[in-house]
């Protein structure tokens, strides 16, 4: 029993380097500045909060293959999809957008282009005022420019391989 209370409050993560982790951060800063400047000039709702998830698998774990741009385009997609339906078809209903979280998750999983972040987008898509098409628009602006900007940033020292070399 004691050993399994211990593993509960165990750390899994390995130690990284302080420069790394101070690299991370200021990535996330970067990109999020990025999305709330492009939301300021557009007048786009970008600062949701799924991209700021996503910055954290960007910046913080870009060799995660749930961080890879395929995971990340595909499972906003299949998650909008799903999330966009389900507010058309039962507007208000809480429990489609349950339901819709599950089955964007199910597809995400049989796609193998799971992205975690993306299961949050049918809650926003059933509680939020966006009309279907501008969801679409907010996360293709948002998830492009984080992406484009790890591209760019996993390139300053101390550098990582983002995205993940084909296997």
């Amino acid at each position: 029993m004691r050993r399994h209370i211990r593993s509960l409050t165990a750390r899994h993560e390995p130690r990284g380097q302080f420069l790394s982790h101070l690299k991370s951060g200021s990535g996330a800063i970067l990109g999020m500045s990025l999305v709330g400047g492009l939301s300021s000039l557009t007048g786009l709702p970008l600062l949701i909060a799924p991209l700021g998830a996503t910055a954290v698998l960007l910046f913080g774990q870009p060799a995660s293959p749930l961080a890879q741009p395929m995971n990340i385009f595909a499972g906003y997609l299949i998650a909008a999809i799903v999330g966009v339906a389900a507010a058309l078809a039962f507007p208000g209903a809480w429990w489609a957008a349950a339901i819709a979280v599950g089955i964007a998750i199910a597809l995400m999983l049989m796609l193998r282009v799971t992205h975690p972040p993306a299961g949050a987008l049918p809650l926003v898509a059933t509680a939020s005022p966006f009309q279907g098409a501008t969801l679409f628009v907010v996360v293709l602006i948002g998830s492009a420019s984080l992406v484009v900007l790890a591209l760019i940033h996993h390139w300053i020292p101390p550098r990582v391989q983002y995205p993940r070399p084909v296997e």
